[in-house]
């Protein structure tokens, strides 16, 4: 009798969350997680990662329309170089004169970027920011402009510089420093244009090269530069 009465005191005893495990099935269990996955998502779930897709596919144009928008206008030049080389396709590739290390070497300011940032080989790390400091040349007349002159080189951004003078950010990569505006498309009737322009200017050129191209670009606060024209010859192609 005493028995009976210890096990019916135990059931009594149990507590609601110990009674309702000992009454589910797995069935209810299964059932209970599919209706669980089948519910339909938060909204917010759903709009945070079309936001931030939505932000990596706009950041590039946005970056290029801050540039254009708070940009300064510079004049670069390239380097002679084959007509095949410039034109591919329906892309022009040019080879700056700044983007050269040989030329950057002699600058004020080399020597210690390279202390900074120095490989195990002694050469430069790949992935180096550098801002070449750019000084303005009066240009006269309405014809090319110069190209501005180079003046020093840092592995910082200045904090501030002479009215005529613009800090360009540079990336060095392969034994060559890439400004972001070496390879741009151009539209096909423009691309004929500046296609034959180039053969002529190869044509007068008794090494049979390509003279150097004036490119005007903008730059911004930040070092950044996108294209806006060039010059072939005397002719200027805007973009």
């Amino acid at each position: 009798m005493s028995e009976k009465s210890s096990e019916s005191t135990k059931t009594k005893t149990l507590s609601p969350e110990a009674e309702f495990s000992k009454k589910l099935t797995f069935k209810d269990y299964l059932t209970a997680t599919e209706q669980k996955y089948n519910q339909p998502l938060p909204f917010w779930r759903l709009f945070v990662p079309l936001m931030l897709q939505a932000g990596l596919i706009l950041s590039v144009p946005t970056q290029a329309a801050y540039t254009n928008l708070t940009g300064r206008e510079v004049i670069l030049q390239t380097v002679a170089s084959s007509p095949e080389n410039v034109l591919q396709g329906y892309a022009l590739n040019l080879d700056y004169n700044i983007a050269r290390v040989s030329n950057l070497r002699r600058l004020p300011g080399w020597n210690d970027l390279v202390r900074r940032n120095r490989g195990r080989n002694g050469r430069l790390l790949s992935g180096t920011d550098i801002y070449v400091i750019l000084r303005e040349q009066q240009s006269f007349g309405r014809g090319v402009p110069r190209a501005w002159r180079p003046v020093r080189v840092s592995d910082t951004l200045p904090i501030s510089l002479p009215n005529n003078q613009v800090a360009l950010r540079g990336v060095y990569e392969n034994g060559v420093i890439n400004y972001g505006v070496e390879t741009f498309n151009v539209a096909e009737e423009q691309r004929q244009l500046i296609s034959e322009d180039i053969r002529r200017s190869s044509r007068q050129n008794r090494t049979r090269q390509l003279r150097p191209i004036t490119v005007k670009v903008k730059v911004d606060p930040q070092g950044n530069a996108v294209p806006m024209s060039l010059w072939v010859r005397d002719r200027n192609y805007s973009f």
